[in-house]
């Protein structure tokens, strides 16, 4: 069962064709207990439910049948949901079968397809994308590694850093005048700050992800008066004390600040798709959306988080498909199960930026949008 490991070239080569069908099995699942029970059942049950339709499916050749059958039997056996994250996805195909555990809560579906249905593992890629956070104090900073709330602290580019301990002959008569500089006074302070700064600007330069500065207001201020680096900083937190960790605690002061940061990338979505809109360069709705996938035309596609739709494909229309007509077999070959997750591939596939925004972002265009290159 992966948790990680979800880079470019393993979504494209699950995003590749293959002989039908491709069975993606998606399940909601929790993380602690006493919940974990009831979704090993649940996961049993969708399991039997892909093994019904394998059987059902006048599209599967027996060999298929039988051997996807026992792809989902090994893939089973591999779930360990003492491990569980947010939600499950199972792929299986002839000779093949992958299990993803995810940080991003998806729907109970079973899904038959040519392709397997990736966009929850994109999604879950773009939430998850990792980010520094630097924990300042005039004591001690440290610097970790995050994803997704989760966070690590890393020993690199010269971090954990700590000021030079040195020896003032004249601490007594300062004292006895009153002239003893406050910490953020201290020359003493200011270099190692720098010393910070430094080694913030190389570890950027050489991996720059987003970062989170955390630490007293103070120290925040003097290490961006004393150095650049810290002013690339995508959000500042200002509580101290976390220094040292722990790693959930420093979690807990980040969390607002990475709603905000989320909230922020939103806007930055739904501004680009405003502007489209004034040059014409802009599709919404899931059919012209659909249309300008194929034809590689797709720079950005915006898509509520869990707008999905069955349609029936006649010529060059969809028509929506009511999933309680019947099952995906008796519906027909021409019956896609989730179109959205079909655009979202071809948008990929072409180089296109896929942006989720929360449910009822693109009310105003049914859903789904894009920022089309020309």
């Amino acid at each position: 069962m992966r948790t990680t490991g979800l880079t470019s070239r393993t979504l494209t080569a699950l995003r590749a064709r293959r002989p039908y069908p491709a069975v993606t099995i998606t399940l909601p699942t929790h993380r602690r207990e006493p919940y974990r029970p009831a979704d090993t059942v649940r996961l049993r049950n969708l399991i039997a439910e892909a093994k019904r339709r394998l059987e059902a499916d006048p599209d599967v050749p027996r060999e298929a049948r039988y051997d996807i059958s026992g792809q989902l039997d090994r893939a089973l056996a591999d779930v360990d949901l003492r491990y569980a994250l947010d939600s499950l996805v199972i792929c299986a195909a002839k000779d093949e079968n992958e299990v993803w555990s995810l940080p991003r809560a998806a729907p109970e579906r079973v899904v038959f397809s040519d392709t397997f249905l990736t966009r929850n593992l994109v999604a879950a890629r773009e939430r998850t994308r990792p980010y520094w956070v630097l924990a300042v104090a005039v004591d001690r900073t440290t610097l970790w590694r995050g994803s997704d709330g989760n966070l690590v602290e890393e020993r690199a580019a010269g971090f954990p850093l700590e000021p030079e301990r040195t020896d003032n002959p004249d601490a007594e008569r300062e004292e006895r005048v009153g002239d003893v500089p406050g910490p953020y006074d201290d020359e003493g302070t200011r270099t190692y700050l720098r010393q910070v700064d430094t080694a913030l600007d190389a570890l950027l330069t050489t991996d720059p992800l987003p970062l989170y500065l955390v630490g007293l207001a103070p120290a925040l201020s003097l290490l961006e008066e004393v150095g650049s680096a810290a002013k690339a900083a995508d959000s500042r937190v200002v509580k101290g004390g976390l220094q040292h960790g722990p790693a959930r605690a420093l979690a807990d002061a980040l969390r607002p600040a990475l709603r905000e940061q989320a909230a922020r990338h939103t806007g930055r979505v739904l501004e680009r798709i405003g502007m489209a809109q004034g040059r014409r360069a802009f599709a919404a709705g899931l059919e012209e959306v659909w249309q300008v996938s194929k034809e590689g035309r797709i720079e950005l596609l915006a898509v509520e988080e869990n707008y999905q739709r069955t349609v029936r494909v006649a010529g060059e229309h969809l028509t929506p498909v009511d999933p309680e007509e019947g099952s995906p077999a008796e519906l027909g070959a021409a019956v896609l199960e989730d179109i959205v997750d079909e655009i979202i591939e071809t948008a990929l596939d072409t180089g296109a930026e896929v942006a989720f925004v929360p449910d009822d972002s693109l009310a105003a265009h049914e859903r789904i949008a894009a920022v089309l290159r020309f």
